[in-house]
């Protein structure tokens, strides 16, 4: 178990910038990010802000343009669970 965060963002796409601007201020070296829902479609604004460990659930992977499906890993609901299992805490953005 890392002693790092994983961080879950599901918010609405109104919400999302706000939420990402958040998780900037929170973010440090090797946390993880789940994008979920709507904050799927602000993936190349996370990107951007140097976040590296991105994942984004295998249903919801189809709103990721194609340039930035090679920078994000599409995880599975079991792959999810593992992930959720390795970190101390994972804090909820929504």
């Amino acid at each position: 178990m890392t002693n790092n965060t994983l961080y879950l963002v599901q918010s609405s796409f109104n919400e999302s910038p706000a939420m990402l601007e958040k998780l900037k201020q929170l973010y440090i070296t090797n946390d993880a990010v789940v994008l979920m829902g709507e904050a799927v479609l602000y993936a190349s604004a996370v990107l951007a802000n140097g976040i590296n460990q991105v994942y984004v659930l295998e249903n919801e992977a189809e709103n990721l343009a194609q340039l930035e499906s090679a920078q994000i890993e599409v995880i599975s609901y079991n792959q999810f669970a593992d992930l959720a299992l390795k970190f101390k805490r994972s804090i909820r953005l929504k």
